[in-house]
């Protein structure tokens, strides 16, 4: 298993990936055609010295995904934050370790990044990534808000 930067070539599975749970098959579209919106988020992530999508390769296979932003900051004296987003992993390889190898890796790269904390958010609808997140050693310190442009 190794963890690296995405290719656009690994667009197709890392949507199915994303699909593949009870929130992301209600808001993605995976399929052979891909709607253009995502490679389109892939450039821009892909040309962002800031942004990386990674996945996770078993022997050419993409098992699992997580984007990750380094965000400058003023508060704590300038540091810098390092966001994980999207994570998913395929579920063949659920319960074997990866989720955690893969976060201990993106932690590992914030920490050479001279990142300051590392952040995240879960949806309330997940509460066995909650569980997950806190056994990694994350504390829900702060209540996470968002607004859906998308619905008004």
């Amino acid at each position: 298993m190794r963890f690296r930067d995405a290719t656009e070539a690994d667009l197709a599975a890392v949507v199915a990936l994303l699909a593949d749970d009870p929130l992301g098959a209600t808001r993605e579209s995976p399929g052979a055609e891909l709607p253009p919106a995502y490679a389109e988020a892939f450039a821009a992530i892909a040309a962002d010295p800031n942004n990386r999508l990674i996945v996770a390769d078993d022997e050419g296979a993409v098992v699992g995904c997580l984007q990750l932003t380094f965000i400058p900051g003023l508060t704590y004296t300038g540091g810098w934050r390092a966001q994980i987003e999207g994570v998913r992993i395929a579920r063949s390889h659920r319960g074997r370790g990866l989720g955690r190898a893969m976060f201990e890796w993106a932690i590992g790269e914030a920490r050479g990044r001279g990142c300051r904390l590392v952040q995240l958010t879960t949806n309330k609808a997940r509460p066995d990534a909650l569980r997950f997140y806190e056994n990694l050693g994350f504390v829900a310190s702060h209540e996470g808000l968002k607004l859906d442009l998308a619905t008004g």
